[in-house]
C-alpha cells in the first residue's frame, strides 16, 4: 500500500477470512489480537443473518478467536438499523432464525403475518414452502420485499445450500418485485458498520475473500481493500473482475503486520 494516510480502523469479513466451517483459518486469532493491542476500532462483518452478535461470538471463541459481541456487525443488524431509518415502529412477516427476528424485535417491530409493512426474508436452513407462499401472497398486497443479503449459496460440510439470493430469486420470479438487499456488496451495509466505530472511509481497510460482495463493497465505500486468497476467490479469478483490490494476500496471517505498520503515530499523553 502507498498511501499516505494511515489506517486507523479495520473490517473484516468472517467467512473465509477469519474461520473456515467453524474452524480457525491461520492468523485469524492473531489479528483480532493485533487489533486489539495497537487500539484499532473494527468490526467483524458477515452477510450471515441467522445469528444473532452474541451467537457469533460464542462460535467464534470456540474456534479460539476472542471477539467482543459489540465488534460483530451482520447483515441482519444492518437490516434492522435500515427498517428503523424507513418507518418507526413498523411491522414485518420475517423468513428467517434468531439473527434477524431478534434484531428487529430490538427496533421495535411488530413481527406479524396479517397486513406486515414488510416481508423481510433472511437466511434459514429450514426454509418452508408454507412461508415462502405466505411470503409471495402478503408481497402481492403491497407489503414492501426486504432482503438481508443477496448470496445466492452458502456453505456446509457437505457443500453449497441454497441461501437467502436463491429464496429471494424465487419470490421475485413469482411476484415480479424485486427485494431490496440490505448486506454487502451494498455500500449502506459498509456505511452502517462505519458509523457504528465512528470511522472515516478514508482511513478505514475492508479485508475479504470474495471479489464480488466484500472487495466491491469496499471500494462503493470508498475504503482500501485487501482480499485473501484463503476464501472463495482465488487467485486466476481476480482478473475476470472490472476492479482490483487494493492488495492481495495468501491469508489473514500476511495481514496482520500490517495492523502495526499502517496505524496511525501514537501521540503523546
Amino acid at each position: 500500500m502507498t498511501e499516505t494516510k494511515p489506517v486507523a480502523c479495520w473490517l473484516t469479513d468472517m467467512d473465509g477470512v477469519l474461520v473456515h466451517e467453524e474452524q480457525a483459518l491461520p492468523g485469524g486469532a492473531d489479528f483480532i489480537a493485533a487489533l486489539q493491542q495497537h487500539r484499532r476500532p473494527f468490526l467483524v462483518l458477515t452477510n450471515n443473518s441467522i445469528f444473532t452478535a452474541r451467537d457469533l461470538r460464542a462460535r467464534l471463541l470456540g474456534s479460539g478467536i476472542d471477539v467482543p459481541e459489540a465488534a460483530i456487525w451482520t447483515s441482519a443488524l444492518a437490516t434492522a438499523q435500515f427498517l428503523a431509518e424507513q418507518s418507526t415502529g413498523g411491522s414485518a412477516y420475517v423468513i428467517g432464525e434468531a439473527g434477524v427476528t431478534s434484531a428487529l424485535h430490538d427496533i421495535g417491530f411488530v413481527l406479524t403475518d396479517r397486513d406486515p409493512d414488510y416481508v423481510v426474508l433472511g437466511e434459514t436452513r429450514t426454509y418452508s414452502f408454507e412461508a415462502i407462499t405466505r411470503a409471495i401472497r402478503l408481497i402481492e398486497r403491497g407489503a414492501r420485499f426486504i432482503a438481508t443479503n443477496p448470496d445466492a449459496t452458502g456453505p456446509s460440510a457437505e457443500g453449497s445450500l441454497p441461501a437467502t439470493g436463491s429464496v429471494a430469486a424465487l419470490i421475485t420470479r413469482a411476484t415480479g418485485i424485486l427485494p431490496y438487499f440490505v448486506g454487502k456488496p451494498n455500500p449502506l451495509m459498509m456505511r452502517s458498520a462505519l458509523n457504528t466505530i465512528e470511522a472515516h472511509s478514508e482511513t478505514t481497510a475492508m479485508v475479504g475473500d470474495r471479489m464480488d460482495t466484500d472487495v466491491i463493497a469496499g471500494i462503493e465505500a470508498g475504503l482500501r481493500t485487501i482480499l485473501v486468497l484463503s476464501g472463495s476467490t482465488k487467485a486466476h479469478e481476480i482478473s475476470r473482475f472490472p476492479y482490483r483490490p487494493t492488495r492481495v494476500l495468501d491469508s489473514i496471517a500476511d495481514v496482520v503486520p500490517l495492523v502495526a505498520e499502517f496505524a496511525p503515530p501514537a501521540t503523546a499523553d
